[in-house]
């Protein structure tokens, strides 16, 4: 580890103008998600959603974004897990997209929402069988002996629901609403371009930052 103070690159993959830009955040956003998907990138749809719980002390974990529109960004949980207790007491958020391949990392901060149950009934109903009987199994968050607790709580759920279990109701579906925006983009000499989009009285305001 004596190494990491000489761990450096030169960022010179692209550049961001306000040229480039777009009005609003949210087709700015769809045209880089397209490009990361078009450069191979493992999962682009991850992102590290940062929470803050009651006692103050701030939480990261990564999650996969499953629905993007004007309304805001969704990703499911279990509700009972270390995130959704901190959003129960704080629902404010911020999420990150890091696309190491591009030098590129998308922003964006907001209060956040459960979705409603028949969205998370529709996206439950999707998933691969295995997934939602680990939702049944898994106490998110919480303690437990050993991983035999999962397999053998898979396995009752399966013995009880078959091939079409319910979703619980401890588990679904949470919404940010963007407040803010920010798209950095890497720059030679670490003169980085970071465009940042922040609502004022319903409107979005597009300034660039210092890197």
């Amino acid at each position: 580890m004596k190494g990491l103070a000489n761990l450096r690159k030169s960022y010179e993959q692209g550049h961001l103008s306000e040229d480039e830009t777009t009005s609003a955040p949210l087709a700015l956003f769809e045209r880089w998600f397209v490009e990361a998907e078009k450069a191979g990138i493992p999962e682009p749809n991850a992102m590290t959603l940062a929470t803050v719980g009651a006692d103050g002390r701030p939480s990261t974990r990564v999650v996969l974004v499953k629905e993007v529109d004007e309304r805001g960004l969704v990703w499911y949980t279990n509700y009972e897990s270390r995130k959704g207790r901190d959003l129960q007491n704080n629902p404010y958020a911020a999420l990150q997209f890091h696309w190491v391949e591009l030098e590129r990392v998308v922003r964006i901060e907001g209060t956040v929402g459960k979705v409603s149950s028949e969205e998370s009934d529709a996206y439950f109903a999707e998933r691969p069988l295995d997934s939602r009987l680990g939702a049944w199994a898994s106490p998110q968050s919480h303690v437990i002996a050993s991983r035999a607790v999962l397999v053998s709580a898979a396995a009752r759920a399966a013995a009880t629901y078959g091939l079409k279990p319910p979703r619980p109701e401890h588990w679904g579906g949470y919404r940010l609403i963007p407040e803010t925006w920010e798209f950095w983009q890497g720059r030679k000499s670490r003169l980085h371009d970071r465009i940042r989009y922040r609502l004022d009285d319903g409107a979005w305001v597009r300034e660039r930052l210092a890197p």
